[in-house]
């Protein structure tokens, strides 16, 4: 992951947040001058993820606190493993170590949840995507977990690339029940590829709504809570008649149900749990005097 200025002011705000003035048990039991030895050790099968931020939290409470990572960046750990080993004062590394975990807990869920997915996906060449639905201000790091699990990322915000949803549309006036909606849509996506080179997704709802924006020629189709055999159908209908057309299906798609999916050959799956709905994996981290 990278640690550009973005994820260290994240990191900053989430310290700040927890040692406020200072954190007065610390200060009131442990010598500054101690210095000890930790390890961090998982607590259950995982897949890796923040250790740059983990080290990075440790940095910003104390640049002298020795952070040597001894498992890879999304690799399949075991219970009992050590995943870090970390050296410095005792003052420091109690004042960061629950920021630091929380992030390291996090992210490894996150990135053991989309894991699971994408084995599955991958036997069929789906790419499995994340979506907007992150935690406020730490959207940076969560689809940054996705990828490390071998996903990919959707549009990181609103400005980098187009998709028209019913809301945009009705926003306009534009009724999809409307003798002329196919003839407004088609306008539109024109209008939008003159103005910008970014992508351009339309959301439909029904295989009618499916077949209209097809004749519109965006980039991508998102299906939305399509089922499994309406989205096959779909797939069949882009292959005869619309093969430049990238098809990307979504809601309420789930470990159970996502290989259904996937056998139609959309290009794309996306899943909001990925990000919005993670159990946090469980870490501790253990100290020796040095």
């Amino acid at each position: 992951m990278v640690i550009n200025r973005e994820v260290k002011q994240i990191i900053q705000r989430a310290i700040e947040e927890d040692l406020g003035k200072r954190d007065i048990t610390t200060f009131y039991l442990v010598d500054p001058a101690i210095k000890i030895k930790a390890k961090i050790i998982a607590k259950e099968d995982l897949v890796l993820c923040g250790l740059d931020v983990c080290r990075q939290t440790f940095k910003q409470v104390d640049n002298g606190v020795k952070f040597r990572t001894v498992r890879k960046e999304g690799s399949l750990v075991k219970k009992g493993q050590v995943l870090a080993a970390l050296e410095g004062r005792a003052f420091s590394i109690i004042k960061a170590e629950r920021v630091a975990l929380n992030f390291l807990m996090h992210l490894s869920g996150i990135a053991s949840k989309t894991r699971k997915f994408v084995n599955i996906a991958a036997k069929y060449k789906v790419k499995v995507l994340d979506t907007r639905k992150t935690i406020p201000m730490l959207r940076v790091l969560q689809k940054s977990a996705v990828k490390a699990a071998g996903g990919f990322n959707h549009r990181k915000g609103l400005w980098d690339e187009v998709i028209i949803k019913e809301n945009h549309l009705k926003a306009c006036g534009i009724n999809i029940h409307d003798n002329r909606f196919e003839e407004s849509l088609r306008n539109i996506i024109k209008n939008i590829k003159k103005a910008t080179a970014k992508r351009v997704e339309v959301e439909v709802e029904t295989f009618q709504e499916f077949k209209v924006a097809c004749r519109c020629r965006p980039d991508v189709i998102l299906l939305d809570n399509f089922t499994p055999k309406k989205a096959r159908k779909a797939v069949q209908l882009r292959n005869k008649y619309f093969p430049g057309i990238k098809l990307e299906a979504s809601g309420g798609i789930n470990l159970g149900n996502i290989e259904k999916f996937a056998k139609t050959r959309v290009d794309y799956i996306s899943i909001g749990s990925l990000t919005h709905s993670v159990q946090t994996k469980d870490m501790s981290l253990e100290i020796a005097r040095a």
